[in-house]
Parts: structure tokens; sequence; C-alpha cells
């Protein structure tokens, strides 16, 4: 039976720091999610203004 990961090149040290910086980054946005405060209240489901304007029921206008 085959190795289901082919052997691969080994990294350059450029590439082995940038997965290390990415994966503090995923760290640092993980812990802040769960800092963050609730909202109570809100809209639910997405938020409304993710696009820039005012979404609602489908309906977009600006700000």
């Amino acid at each position: 039976m085959s190795d289901p990961v082919p052997d691969r090149k080994p990294l350059s040290p450029a590439a082995q720091r940038a997965l290390a910086e990415a994966e503090a980054r995923r760290q640092a946005a993980a812990a802040n999610d769960e800092t963050k405060a609730k909202e109570l209240q809100g809209p639910q489901g997405p938020e409304p203004t993710r696009y820039g304007d005012w979404e609602r029921k489908g309906i977009a206008s600006d700000f």
C-alpha cells in the first residue's frame, strides 16, 4: 500500500518562518475572539454591515 503523504522537499527557512508567523496570528485571533464581549439584543444572523452598507432581509441601503 502506498504512503498517503508523498515525500516532500524540506521547507526553506523563510517558509518555516512564514508558517510560524501564520500560526501565531491564528492563535492571536482565536484569543481575541474569546475575549470579545457578546452582543445582547443585536441582529440575528450575519452582521448587517459586513459589506459596507446596511442589509436587512435582502435589501441593502447605504448609510
